[in-house]
């Protein structure tokens, strides 16, 4: 978490890549996304057309976020339950309790998330059973991008970028 944070500060404000705050790629959930949410609901119940997502969907921004969180609060905690003798001087002690409590919690909600919402995600949604073979290969076909994401696969076909980003396919 530390490693990611400061390769975000870096990226940011040392490079200058603002845009991982704010607009099309971005991790930071946006209004767009409570919309987007709204209309895949809609999708869902035949009510409505398919949600035209950007680069990262609202799902996987939960995803990115939960990881985040959860990885610091987990983290945190487990430092005062492994090295209680160095903490005692600094905590006071029903702090001991709630580390406890947090690091179980955050435990069984990681393992609820991944078995209910991540599996489904990841291998079960339809069009990527039985899993979305973009981990392996790191890119996607112009089909599959215009029908996954048509909201970024639009920006970057009128932006002309959409051609300097071909990769050949995978083997």
């Amino acid at each position: 978490v530390v490693w990611h944070l400061a390769n975000v500060f870096w990226r940011a404000f040392v490079r200058g890549e603002l845009g991982l705050f704010w607009g099309p790629d971005s991790m930071v959930p946006q209004p767009r996304d409570f919309v987007h949410f709204y209309q895949q609901l809609r999708w869902f119940l035949s009510k409505g057309p398919r949600p035209k997502f950007e680069r990262f969907t609202y799902w996987e921004k939960f995803d990115y976020w939960a990881v985040l969180w959860g990885t610091a609060l987990m983290g945190a905690a487990g430092l005062v339950l492994w090295f209680p003798m160095a903490a005692s001087p600094i905590l006071p002690g029903w702090l001991f309790n709630v580390a406890l409590f947090v690091h179980g919690a955050e435990a069984t909600l990681a393992i609820v998330f991944i078995f209910a919402i991540h599996f489904f995600n990841g291998h079960l949604r339809p069009g990527k059973f039985p899993m979305d073979m973009v981990i392996f290969t790191g890119s996607v076909s112009r089909e599959e991008l215009r029908h996954e994401r048509p909201g970024q696969y639009e920006r970057l076909a009128a932006s002309g970028a959409l051609d300097r980003l071909a990769v050949p396919p995978p083997i």
